[in-house]
C-alpha cells in the first residue's frame, strides 16, 4: 500500500468550521441529485397528457420515456472523458447549460420526435451530473464531511422523485410546464458552480501546483493547515500516475475484473429489479387495467414518498447492517411482491375491490427495492475499483445502469400487451431472484473496510464473500 494511501486513511480530523464555498458544494450536489429525480419522473404523470394531446399509442410513450435514458448513457460516458480532460468545474458548467436548454427544448416541442429528442439532449445532462458531481463533491470536501455530501446527493435524488409525483399526480399543471420548470434549478446550479473553484487534485494531475493550492484554499477555513492534506493529495496524484493499471485500460486488467463484474452486474439488477417500472409507469399501467387517472397519479405520489422514506431509512441503517447483507435481506421481499402484484392482475383480482390490497403491495415492493439494492447502484461505484481505474470503473457501471434502463424503458409497455401484466410482474420478480443468486455468490461485504483495503484484496485475489470474511 503507498505512503499516500496511508496517510490518507489516517487524516480524518474536521476543520473547525464548515467554509460558505462547501456549502455551496453541498448545494451543488442536492441540485444535481434533484434534477436527476425530477427529470427522470416527471415523465410519469407527463405521459398521461403527453399521449393526449399528440394522439400516440405506447411505442411513442415508450421512446419519449427512453431517450432521456439514451441521452444519460451517453452522457455519463462522454463527461467522464471530459472531466478528465478538460476539468470537473468546466463539465458542470457544460452540464448546467444543458440542463436548462434540454428542459427548454422539451417543454416547447411541437411533435413527439422533437420531445423525444430534446429529452435526449436532456437526458445527456442527466448522466454526465450523476458522473461527474459525485466525483467533484468528493474531491472538493473534507473527509469528515464527505459521508454527508454524498447522503445529499442520494436523497435529493429521492426528493425530485416525490416532487415530480406531486406535480404529476395535481392534473392541473400542463406537461409542458412540469417539464419545463427543471430549467430553473439548473440554471441555479449553472450559477452555483461559478463560485466554486476547480478540483484541487485535477488541477495538480495537470501540473498547476500553484492553482491547486489556492483552490484547495478557497473552500477551507482560514485557520486550517492545508499542508498536510496538501501533501496527501500530491502523494496520491503521483501514486496514480505510476500506477501500471490505469483508466479503462486498467479495467481489462485480470484482478480488476471481479469488482467489475459485481459493480457493473449490481448496475444491472438495480434496474431489473422493478423499480423504473415501477417508476416511469406505475400510472399508464393502472389505468390501462381500469383506474381512474386520479387514482393511478395518487398512488404514484405514495410510492414516491415511500422511496424517499425508505432511502432514509436504509442510509440510517447501513453502516450498521452491512451492503451486503442489506441487499440479501430486501430482495427476498421484492421479489415477493411482485410475484403477489402478478397474481393480483393474471387472475382477475384487479378490480376496485382490490385497490388497497395492489396499493399495499406496490408500496410493499417500492419500500424493500429502494431501502435496499437501490442504495447500492451509485455507492459502489466509488468504493470496488483501485483508486487508478476508479473513474472509468464508476463510468462504466454508470454506462451499464443507464443502458439497462434504457431497454426496460423501450419494451416494457410490449412487454405488457404481449404476456400481460401479471406475467410482466413475475418476469420482473425472477430478476430480484437472479440478482439474489448473483449478489450471494460476488458480492463481498465491503462495510468497515477502507478503500485501500479492498484493493489490497481485490490484488491478492480474495474478492469474494468468503475473502472479505477471513
Amino acid at each position: 500500500m503507498s505512503q499516500a494511501h496511508e496517510n490518507r486513511t489516517t487524516s480524518t480530523e474536521a476543520p473547525e468550521r464548515l467554509t460558505g464555498s462547501v456549502v455551496v458544494v453541498a448545494l451543488v450536489s442536492a441540485v444535481s441529485g434533484l434534477l436527476y429525480g425530477y427529470d427522470t419522473g416527471i415523465i410519469s404523470g407527463a405521459l398521461l397528457q403527453i399521449g393526449e394531446d399528440f394522439d400516440i399509442g405506447s411505442g411513442w410513450e415508450q421512446v419519449i420515456a427512453a431517450s432521456i435514458l439514451v441521452g444519460a448513457v451517453i452522457g455519463a460516458l462522454s463527461c467522464s472523458w471530459l472531466a478528465e480532460r478538460r476539468g470537473r468545474r468546466g463539465t458542470l458548467l457544460l452540464v448546467g447549460v444543458v440542463f436548462v436548454v434540454g428542459a427548454v427544448a422539451a417543454s416547447l416541442a411541437p411533435t413527439p420526435f422533437l420531445l423525444s429528442i430534446s429529452r435526449l439532449v436532456l437526458g445527456f445532462a442527466v448522466g454526465g451530473a450523476t458522473q461527474t458531481a459525485p466525483v467533484y463533491v468528493a474531491e472538493l470536501a473534507p473527509t469528515a464531511y464527505r459521508g454527508r455530501l454524498v447522503l445529499f446527493f442520494q436523497i435529493a435524488i429521492g426528493v425530485g422523485i416525490v416532487i415530480a409525483t406531486v406535480v404529476g399526480a395535481s392534473e392541473s399543471v400542463p406537461w409542458r410546464l412540469s417539464i419545463g420548470v427543471a430549467a430553473v434549478p439548473a440554471a441555479l446550479m449553472f450559477l452555483l458552480m461559478l463560485r466554486l473553484p476547480e478540483s484541487p487534485r485535477w488541477l495538480l494531475r495537470s501540473g498547476d501546483a500553484d492553482a491547486a493550492r489556492a483552490a484547495l484554499a478557497s473552500v477551507r477555513p482560514p485557520e486550517r493547515d492545508l499542508e498536510r492534506e496538501f501533501g496527501e493529495i500530491r502523494e496520491n496524484v503521483e501514486a496514480e500516475r505510476e500506477a501500471g493499471t490505469r483508466g479503462w485500460s486498467g479495467l481489462r486488467a485480470a484482478w480488476v475484473r471481479p469488482a467489475l463484474v459485481v459493480g457493473c452486474g449490481l448496475a444491472v439488477f438495480t434496474q431489473l429489479s422493478g423499480i423504473e417500472m415501477i417508476v416511469y409507469y406505475s400510472p399508464t399501467i393502472l389505468t390501462d387495467n381500469g383506474f381512474s387517472d386520479s387514482t393511478a397519479l395518487r398512488v404514484s405520489v405514495a410510492l414516491g414518498l415511500t422511496y424517499l422514506i425508505a432511502q432514509l431509512i436504509g442510509l440510517a441503517v447501513i453502516d450498521r447492517v452491512g451492503r451486503r447483507r442489506l441487499t440479501l435481506i430486501t430482495l427476498p421481499g421484492a421479489a415477493a411482491a411482485l410475484f403477489v402484484l402478478g397474481a393480483f392482475f393474471a387472475t382477475g383480482n384487479d378490480g376496485k375491490s382490490m385497490i388497497p390490497w395492489i396499493v399495499g403491495t406496490l408500496i410493499t415492493f417500492m419500500a424493500f427495492t429502494a431501502g435496499g439494492i437501490q442504495l447500492m447502484g451509485w455507492l459502489t461505484g466509488s468504493e470496488i475499483y483501485p483508486l487508478a481505474t476508479r473513474a472509468a470503473g464508476a463510468a462504466a457501471q454508470s454506462a451499464a445502469l443507464w443502458g439497462t434502463n434504457v431497454l426496460i424503458t423501450l419494451t416494457l409497455l410490449s412487454i405488457m400487451r404481449t404476456i400481460g401484466t401479471g406475467p410482466t410482474f413475475w418476469m420482473y420478480g425472477l430478476f430480484n431472484v437472479a440478482a439474489f443468486v448473483f449478489l450471494y455468490r460476488t458480492m463481498p461485504e465491503m462495510t468497515g473496510h477502507s478503500l485501500e483495503e479492498i484493493e489490497t484484496r481485490l490484488e491478492e485475489g480474495r474478492f469474494t464473500p468468503a475473502g472479505f470474511a477471513r
